[in-house]
């Protein structure tokens, strides 16, 4: 089960009471715009989350995957899938909770722009760690809990919310979700440990109690496949892996150990870092490790004229 995110706008209304998401096979230049060409990812038992000027108005669940076909008064050459629409009694507005949004959008083919806006395009996905906490927004909008005084009120809000199939909706996804998440990142971190059997390969630590599978390329930036190669990350200590997740630290493609300057050189006995360190990278480690030095270290990059021999290790 994978979530998206499709921008509807003026045509909301149309395709709710249709029942289905579309659009044209090919724009006016005859080329297939990737938001457009999506379409052919959704699967039947998929969600969709509605933005609709500015808000979340509803979530829906694929019920006929992608086909082509002809949409009445629209276009004969369409790509067309079924959807059951359940609309919100209160919208999510993006804008009021975007601080919360922000930090989840992947870096690339992102639903929303960074003052919020939504982008131009039909259909983006929407990453795991994205769609949960949209439905823990959406969850603490639409309904409310009961608070103990209120115990008079509880037969008559079970009574409402029981058969509530927006609730039955969001429950399912949050349990499809959590479990792909976790059975993720479980098979990560033991693809990991076939990898970095010594422990942390900057301290030394090798309590498996106390490391953590650092991903190079984020879960929410990373298709399936990468969220599972052992390649894309690597095993440290809980220390060093805060530090890496937070971008004060790097490796090049060669695995040589770059540090930001917030931590200054005669403090890196106090982080357990050493000028110079190098982890026993693998070919395969390289495009991850660049992904994360152009991406997330927070050190901006320096820009001077390498000699050819330079150029791999710098990367």
């Amino acid at each position: 089960m994978n979530s998206f995110i499709v921008m509807q706008g003026e045509t909301y209304h149309e395709e709710r009471n249709a029942g289905i998401l579309w659009t044209p096979q090919i724009d006016k230049s005859g080329m297939v715009p990737h938001s457009w060409n999506r379409m052919k990812e959704l699967q039947k038992g998929d969600h969709v989350f509605h933005y609709v000027k500015g808000e979340i108005v509803a979530i829906s669940l694929i019920e006929e995957g992608c086909h082509q076909g002809g949409v009445p008064n629209r276009s004969k050459e369409a790509f067309i899938a079924g959807a059951r629409y359940l609309e919100l009694d209160f919208p999510l507005s993006v804008r009021e909770h975007f601080s919360e949004i922000q930090p989840l959008l992947p870096l690339k083919y992102s639903p929303f722009q960074e003052d919020a806006s939504g982008n131009s395009g039909y259909l983006y996905p929407c990453n795991e760690e994205l769609a949960m906490r949209l439905l823990e927004l959406v969850s603490t909008q639409n309904f409310f809990a009961v608070e103990e005084e209120q115990l008079e009120l509880a037969i008559e809000v079970v009574r409402r919310t029981k058969h509530n199939p927006l609730l039955t909706m969001i429950s399912e996804m949050e349990m499809d979700i959590k479990t792909k998440m976790r059975w993720g990142k479980v098979q990560f971190r033991k693809n990991l440990q076939a990898l970095w059997q010594e422990g942390c390969p900057l301290c030394g630590i090798a309590i498996e109690e106390a490391m953590a599978s650092s991903y190079a390329k984020p879960w929410k930036d990373s298709t399936d496949a990468e969220r599972l190669d052992p390649y894309n990350g690597i095993l440290l200590c809980a220390n060093h892996a805060a530090l890496y997740t937070a971008g004060l630290i790097a490796f090049t493609g060669g695995g040589s150990l770059r540090v930001a300057s917030r931590i200054p050189e005669q403090l890196y006995p106090v982080y357990g870092l050493a000028k110079g360190a190098k982890v026993p990278a693998a070919s395969e480690h390289a495009p991850y490790f660049r992904w994360h030095k152009r991406n997330i270290f927070v050190e901006p990059r320096q820009v001077r004229l390498l000699k050819p021999a330079e150029q791999t290790e710098a990367d």
